[in-house]
């Protein structure tokens, strides 16, 4: 888990540059409209329905996803030219490489429903070991705190472990108490709600707002979607990236979530729409961000935290190095458990040795 989560800390780069159908040259014009976009992806995939359309950067393609879990799942995707229509690639994303890392973090490779279990029991023990690892690492006099926040790099290679072991172990700790705290919300949604309350003094964590469409076709020239799409950038100018969720049933609404930070996914304001007549819902929770109280905003939080996201680029290389130590523990820890092992067998028992008090003659008369 700390190697797959170290490996995907950059996988926004390394995708960029690994797969170049990803980039697009950015253009003057407009892009096309987003029902045309859906319409080309969908002709790539006869028989599988797109479940939403993600934009980036305008020198980035629009990634058109078909999603479907349950019974005989899929997850594919399809990347456009938003300003041509191009077709650049058409890939089953469960065969790509950060797809594979990702479901081995979350899952260890195992079916989820079993894997999910696994980890998150795996996080539970690692937190009473980072917990109690804190407590054995506490200097217990003055002279000590100096070799207790270094490492000798001249000792021996068995001091040597120790140090990596013991100083790294306590530099990560801090670290890997908000990963573990936000992957264990992922885990158990008990957890989420215990975080909400937490932030929001006391109050239960609302559901997802449901809004159900009025089923009446618009007569205007210009397609439901298209319009939906148009009304929530006009009312963010300068924005680049969004999602755009389609419905998944008749009575489903539109859902559009802009990202107000570039590289973050907290701050993002959700928006519901009639997906017939493009008419705009309220939503009570979970919508503008700047609506949001405490305890939402910590949900919502989550993923940036755990990813290191939260800190931009600084952030993720921080929980890329913290995750490599992650993974160096058991190893150093192991060394360090089979080292005093060795040593109790090297242990001889020690012989008894007699006294025997010399009498003299006198002594016996």
């Amino acid at each position: 888990m700390g190697l797959t989560g170290a490996i995907y800390a950059y996988q926004p780069e390394l995708s960029r540059l690994t797969q170049p159908y990803l980039t697009v040259k950015e253009a003057s014009r407009a892009y096309l409209p987003v029902s045309q976009l859906r319409d080309i992806a969908s002709k790539q995939l006869p028989g599988k329905k797109p479940t939403r359309i993600i934009y980036y950067a305008k020198d980035r393609a629009v990634t058109v996803h078909f999603i479907k879990r349950g019974s005989d799942p899929y997850y594919w995707a399809v990347f456009l030219n938003p300003y041509t229509g191009e077709v650049l690639n058409t890939r089953d994303m469960d065969t790509e490489f950060f797809r594979f890392i990702l479901r081995g973090h979350m899952y260890l490779w195992l079916p989820q429903q079993i894997g999910k279990v696994v980890v998150a029991t795996c996080m539970i023990i690692f937190t009473v070991i980072v917990i109690s690892g804190l407590i054995l690492w506490w200097p217990r006099h003055k002279n000590a705190r100096k070799s207790s926040y270094s490492i000798k790099w001249g000792a021996s290679p068995k001091r040597l472990n120790y140090d990596l072991h013991k100083v790294l172990g306590f530099y990560a700790s801090w670290v890997l108490v908000f990963i573990i705290a936000t992957g264990l919300a992922w885990c158990y949604e008990g957890v989420m709600k215990a975080e909400y309350w937490l932030f929001s003094g006391g109050k239960e964590r609302p559901v997802a707002p449901t809004f159900v469409s009025s089923d009446q076709v618009d007569s205007a020239a210009k397609p439901a979607l298209d319009h939906i799409l148009q009304t929530a950038t006009q009312s963010y100018p300068g924005i680049d990236h969004y999602q755009v969720r389609l419905p998944d049933s008749d009575s489903a609404p539109v859902q559009v979530i802009m990202y107000l930070e570039e590289g973050k996914y907290a701050p993002a304001d959700n928006l519901y729409f009639d997906q017939y007549t493009a008419e705009r819902f309220t939503a009570p929770n979970w919508g503008l961000y700047k609506d949001a109280n405490a305890g939402e905003k910590a949900n919502r939080m989550t993923y940036d935290i755990h990813t290191g996201g939260i800190g931009g680029l600084a952030g993720r290389t921080l929980v890329f190095f913290t995750g490599l130590i992650a993974a160096s523990l058991p190893v150093t820890g192991f060394y360090i458990w089979w080292g005093k092992k060795k040593k109790q067998k090297k242990k001889k028992p020690v012989a008894r040795l007699k006294i025997i008090k010399k009498t003299t003659t006198q002594e016996l008369v």
